[in-house]
């Protein structure tokens, strides 16, 4: 908004959003709560192009050469890897931070596309158990809804050390949002705040990981891969412990990864972005000598089958999604632009998931709100947006020349700004230039 009076300039540091938000602290005297992930620009895949095939690669016709879609994730030490039909899986968001229905039609939706979902904070429900062919179930910090049974119920097991949205920071999930069924779940007090940990409250470093992973193996008789989430910070080193401790698979949340609720603060200012998260873990698991031995999950900002193909050729064995798929149920939709808006928000700018006032019934636990969710719907919509994503994929890849999604690599990418170029390790456009690489 331009000023009436030129000679007014506004301040570049003290500009309107960071003066209204020092008289919102300085009227409450809170810090800001909201979902969803980083809104601040930032590099991201975006900024990577591919170089499709003319003469010096033959592409691949895409009406009559195949492009492979499937992973076997988990095949290190499980008995049981998980096999998946497509390389784009569903992150762990939790019954608490989502109502039941949602829960639903996330497990309906992959399970028809032949991939897996994940449970979140706060345990499993029949009603995922029931619709997911796959599913993983999340160990993390808070130990909420946590039994053995399940673990044995699950198809994998995550172990979260850390969120991409809260690296070094526990999950928030506000007291009208506790249900009493989601008070039995976590054995706590219905209508009261909860905070979780923000680290495991039976290890403190690696080696005690290591014997927590046989720990698990050992309960689940060694059938189910152990994954080991961290959030992207530094991604190097916490990888090859992730390793070497024991871990199956290797999940990287970059910072645009999203949130049922924490602080502002928290989501624009901790952690990396996605795009220089992964080439720190490829390069962790090469010098270890297991690339595509353990695979590598990436999440964070995945929105188009581009990003899937350009987080694979940069070295990713599979993606998750979780802010949208949530999208793709429903959330956000113009449909409820009136109820959006007399929640002081509008269609794709509603954030305020910690409310439970979610009109799409998405994230929400009240029983009138959750009624707006048909899951069968949801589901057969969320299906939909993940074939597109393995089409566009797979439309990328051949044009690349390559017979599988697994088979795009870096040299099949240029980065369009320095700052891409530099995180991503390819050429900036034109050029065989990589910021900060040695000659």
């Amino acid at each position: 908004m331009t000023s009436p009076n030129p000679a007014l300039r506004e301040s570049a540091t003290f500009d309107r959003r960071a003066i209204a938000e020092i008289q919102r602290a300085a009227d409450t005297g809170i810090y800001d709560i909201r979902g969803w992930g980083a809104k601040r620009p930032l590099p991201h895949f975006d900024d990577l192009l591919f170089l499709g095939a003319s003469m010096s690669r033959y592409p691949l016709e895409g009406y009559r050469e195949r492009c492979d879609t499937d992973v076997v994730l988990g095949d290190r030490h499980a008995k049981h890897p998980l096999h998946l039909d497509i390389p784009v899986t569903i992150a762990g968001m939790s019954f608490g931070a989502l109502s039941g229905p949602a829960k639903e039609a996330l497990g309906r939706g992959a399970s028809a596309v032949g991939t897996s979902t994940t449970t979140g904070d706060g345990g499993m429900t029949p009603e995922e158990r029931g619709q997911s062919k796959h599913l993983v179930y999340q160990y993390l910090p808070s130990r909420y809804g946590m039994n053995p049974d399940d673990l044995r119920k699950a198809d994998a097991i995550e172990v979260v050390l850390g969120q991409g949205a809260k690296p070094g920071g526990g999950g928030m999930l506000l007291g009208q949002k506790i249900s009493e069924r989601v008070a039995g779940m976590r054995t706590l007090p219905q209508g009261i705040d909860q905070r979780s940990a923000c680290r495991h409250p039976d290890w403190t470093g690696p080696d005690d990981l290591a014997i927590k992973i046989l720990e698990l193996r050992e309960i689940t008789h060694w059938e189910k891969p152990i994954y080991i989430k961290i959030g992207a910070t530094r991604t190097y080193y916490d990888v090859k412990l992730a390793v070497k401790a024991g871990a199956d698979v290797v999940v990287v949340d970059g910072m645009q990864g999203g949130t049922a609720a924490t602080q502002d603060v928290f989501i624009e200012h901790v952690g990396i972005p996605t795009l220089a998260a992964i080439p720190q873990a490829v390069q962790a698991l090469q010098e270890l000598g297991v690339h595509r031995k353990v695979q590598l999950i990436v999440s964070g900002g995945i929105r188009t089958g581009a990003d899937v193909a350009k987080a694979m050729a940069l070295g990713a064995d599979a993606v998750a999604i979780g802010t949208a798929a949530l999208i793709a149920l429903g959330d956000n939709s113009p449909r409820f632009a009136a109820q959006y808006e007399a929640l002081g928000s509008a269609p794709g700018f509603y954030d305020d998931f910690q409310d439970g006032r979610d009109p799409a019934g998405i994230t929400t636990q009240d029983p009138g709100l959750a009624a707006n969710l048909d899951p069968v719907e949801a589901g057969r919509r969320l299906a939909n947006y993940l074939r597109v994503l393995t089409m566009e994929a797979q439309t990328l890849a051949r044009a690349c020349g390559k017979s599988h999604l697994h088979n795009l690599e870096p040299e099949d990418l240029v980065a369009l700004t320095v700052e891409a170029s530099a995180m991503a390790r390819v050429p900036l456009a034109g050029t065989n230039w990589i910021p900060g690489a040695l000659a």
